[in-house]
């Protein structure tokens, strides 16, 4: 059995977030906070949105 099964999980979904193009929004929020503590935290909604539009923007939209 797996000693630490919820680490492996998370370590797990964010590799697969990193490998789509997608940053982890945990660091996401604690790099805000720390460096740049005037900024409003987006919601995670938000923080996807911006970050599908940033990947997307200008190549009109893509299938794979």
């Amino acid at each position: 059995m797996l000693k630490y099964p919820r680490a492996l999980w998370r370590w797990a979904v964010q590799t697969a977030r990193l490998c789509c193009g997608m940053p982890d929004y945990d660091a996401y929020v604690r790099h805000l906070r720390a460096h740049h503590p005037e900024r409003p935290v987006p919601s995670y909604g938000e923080f996807f949105r911006e970050r599908q539009e940033a990947r997307y923007r200008g190549t009109g939209g893509r299938c794979c």
